[in-house]
């Protein structure tokens, strides 16, 4: 057989191994993800496995790339790789994505027994602690100067809360109304 036909027989596998199950994603025919561990579980990571032209005679490309694997230290994603390379020498010539995996979700613990999850900072700010000095006064700045006389008609139209009473604009809206009833008697007349 070929080595295209060997990875279409596993690729064929696979999928009905795996239908159904969230670990295992195919990116492509040559290309799968699978997660070792629940999402919740602080040891869980996921493999980027990729097969070359000549796999299963040649070693798949194995990679704890993923985002979600970084809060793995680099000295545990070496660890995991060199016991995935291990396994991946014994089982060269072979099928062997069933057996990795298979093999890493048995031995997660072993793998992860030294992992201590790395905790980015993350920081909420509001915006005012955001704003330096030099901010605050070019906002400060571009702020609209109003005269005095301005200042005087807004108070005198809002009451002592800084609303505009109740009906401020119905003069506008009434006008806006019988202007619109003018336009419509005008159609009707000319039609």
């Amino acid at each position: 057989m070929t080595a295209n036909e060997d990875q279409e027989m596993e690729l064929e596998a696979l999928r009905s191994i795996y239908e159904g199950d969230e670990c295992f994603k195919e990116i492509s025919p040559v290309s799968f993800q699978f997660r070792i561990g629940d999402l919740e579980d602080t040891k869980a990571f996921i493999l980027d496995i990729t097969w070359p032209e000549s796999y299963p005679d040649t070693a798949p490309q194995i990679s704890l790339g993923a985002f979600f694997n970084n809060r793995i230290s680099a000295e545990t994603k070496q660890l995991i790789l060199s016991k995935l390379e291990e396994q991946v020498e014994i089982n060269l010539g072979t099928a062997m994505m069933y057996t990795l995996f298979e093999w890493a979700k048995e031995n997660q613990e072993t793998l992860m027994e030294n992992h201590k999850p790395l905790v980015t900072a993350v920081t909420l700010t509001t915006s005012s602690e955001v704003m330096t000095p030099t901010s605050t006064a070019k906002k400060k700045e571009k702020k609209e100067q109003l005269t005095k006389a301005q200042k005087r008609r807004i108070i005198n139209r809002t009451d002592n809360k800084g609303e505009l009473p109740r009906g401020w604009n119905w003069v506008d809206v009434i006008k806006h109304v019988s202007d619109k009833q003018l336009d419509q008697n005008k159609l009707l007349t000319n039609s």
